[in-house]
């Protein structure tokens, strides 16, 4: 074989590997590991980055594909819903996506939401994080954990979206969050 021939089965081989895991790009993070560090723009205005959180509070990001629809728009109400469960942990919860800021600003205004939806129109958190749906160009819906010191604790990645305020209440008290 020559070398171009090396190239391409090395470049298929690449590519394969990419679409059996869906994923391309870093290895998407093992529990117990320092969480991958981001800095979003949030529909509250501000620029959100992990390392504000370090050492100060859990940090829970929710996932979802894409604002305005009808799953995302149940989940988001859930988590606005359970509010007074979740704000009595030492937390800062998100909901996050792959869309424009724009779009989750308005998304956010017209759900009444009471905590930011974080903006990675980039993808580049969410490759870090390993949500990235390559075939679809969107996030999953995945909820990630991070513990204040900056590991992760646990990802769910088979979220209820009726539920999922309620579910991830339940998930920081079985992680030990501290309650304010």
């Amino acid at each position: 074989m020559n070398r171009f021939t090396w190239i391409v089965l090395g470049a298929m081989t690449m590519m394969q590997a990419s679409e059996m895991t869906g994923r391309t790009g870093a290895a998407e993070p093992k529990i117990g590991e320092a969480a991958p560090d981001f800095q979003l723009i949030g529909t509250d205005g501000k620029s959100h980055k992990l390392a504000d959180y370090k050492g100060k509070a859990a940090v829970v990001i929710a996932w979802f594909p894409r604002a305005h629809t009808p799953g995302c728009t149940v989940e988001c109400k859930s988590m606005r819903d359970r509010g007074e469960a979740l704000r009595k942990y030492n937390v800062a919860y998100f909901a996050a996506s792959v869309d424009k800021p724009a779009d989750n600003k308005k998304f956010a205004e017209d759900l009444g939401l009471d905590f930011p939806i974080l903006s990675d129109p980039s993808r580049q958190a969410a490759l870090a994080y390993g949500v990235v749906d390559n075939d679809k160009q969107m996030a999953r819906r995945w909820t990630i954990y991070i513990t204040a010191d900056g590991k992760l604790a646990a990802i769910d990645k088979s979220v209820k979206v009726g539920s999922h305020g309620a579910d991830i209440a339940a998930r920081l008290k079985e992680l030990g969050v501290a309650e304010k």
